[in-house]
């Protein structure tokens, strides 16, 4: 096995994922609104709307992060619009996932991820798996 990570934006919290939609005027990748099925036949309390996945590993996580937020950054004030407005929470998604015998990977996000984060109150979430 080798190293990999992948990396999102999600929105999580009370809203309708079409109502996000049409604000940000982008299609998410994965989307669930409050009520919906899950796959074990539970209900979810949460909705949940994420876009900018990026599976393109790069050992500079950083590289993945600015693909992710590339398609957000001209969308602050909509993102600060839908906070103002919902009940929501803002998430970069960091999913590495490690190799004992493989060099680690940079977690550290970019002065640009930064900006993005602390402008539109994300937060950085890192999710992280090892493997043998």
């Amino acid at each position: 096995m080798n190293n990999r990570c992948y990396t999102y934006f999600r929105i999580v919290g009370k809203f309708n994922t079409d109502d996000i939609s049409h604000i940000l005027k982008l299609t998410p990748e994965k989307k669930w609104d409050i009520g919906d099925v899950r796959p074990k036949g539970s209900k979810y309390n949460f909705a949940n709307w994420a876009i900018g996945y990026c599976k393109d590993y790069n050992i500079d996580t950083s590289v993945q992060m600015e693909k992710t937020i590339s398609i957000l950054m001209d969308k602050k004030e909509e993102l600060k619009q839908i906070r103002e407005k919902n009940d929501v929470e803002f998430f970069l998604q960091v999913v590495p996932t490690l190799c004992i015998d493989e060099s680690t990977p940079a977690l550290a996000p970019s002065m640009a991820v930064m900006d993005f984060c602390y402008e539109t109150r994300t937060e950085i979430d890192i999710d992280l798996y090892l493997e043998d």
